[in-house]
């Protein structure tokens, strides 16, 4: 009988975006999964704080943390169309928060915006299944896949100075579920093709190590086998985990 935790993750697939919906006086961040959409959380701008404004977008920003360091990174923010919340949010982050934009960061996202409501789960059904989103979907995340992979290639490059990269399950879960000692690489990334997941005759143990992997706040990335980072991806084998630079 199969654990109700490995059932429920099974319907809702893996994590691929967030979205966040504008609004007057709100903000509702959505968590994308391949095969559902959840709630995230609410924020509500109190009007009467003179720096309301700034801690309502700050207040967004820190509720984007958790979720970027487990590894997503494709942000999609939307506000009501003839309106500029999105981007008005977009603008506060790239003056307050360059860490988000800039290259070299461990931490950068891959940020998008359009019009239309997501306030509620009726408004964002319509807007993740029209056409729009999807290109924008499929440009963040592309965005975001293609700088994992920078990342990789560097890591590569620095095999001779003592980096690890690791494409077998077996020496990944080792590497994973190991007591780390003072001064040892530690995971940077495990990253895989959703083809890699879909093929694994032994998928309660490829999950069973990205549940492990996020308890011990190792970032990991899911990307689709027919992006150009998904290509590079399937030629080393589907599955890839490499350690932090010194």
């Amino acid at each position: 009988m199969p654990n109700r935790r490995t059932k429920r993750r099974s319907k809702s697939g893996y994590p691929v975006a967030v979205l966040v919906g504008f609004e007057e006086k709100r903000a509702v961040l959505w968590q994308i999964f391949s095969k559902v959409v959840r709630h995230y959380a609410t924020i509500e701008l109190n009007a009467e704080d003179k720096k309301g404004l700034y801690n309502f977008r700050e207040s967004v920003v820190n509720l984007l943390r958790p979720l970027l360091q487990e590894g997503v990174r494709s942000i999609v923010v939307a506000g009501p169309m003839k309106t500029d919340y999105a981007r008005s949010f977009l603008e506060h982050v790239k003056k307050r928060h360059l860490w988000l934009f800039h290259d070299k960061s461990s931490s950068n996202a891959a940020f998008g915006e359009l019009a239309g409501s997501a306030g509620s789960y009726r408004e964002v059904s319509d807007l993740i299944n029209a056409e729009t989103f999807r290109k924008l979907l499929r440009e963040t995340t592309s965005e975001d896949a293609n700088h994992i992979m920078g990342a990789l290639e560097k890591r590569l490059s620095e095999i001779d100075s003592g980096a690890v990269v690791l494409y077998s399950l077996e020496e990944i879960e080792g590497l994973v579920t190991r007591d780390w000692e003072r001064g040892d690489r530690r995971p940077e990334y495990i990253v895989l093709t959703d083809r890699y997941l879909a093929d694994n005759t032994e998928k309660n143990r490829v999950h069973r190590l990205l549940q492990i992997s996020k308890n011990k706040r190792i970032r990991t990335r899911i990307v689709s086998a027919e992006t150009k980072a998904g290509v590079r991806l399937s030629q080393l084998g589907g599955l890839v985990c490499f350690t932090a630079s010194e």
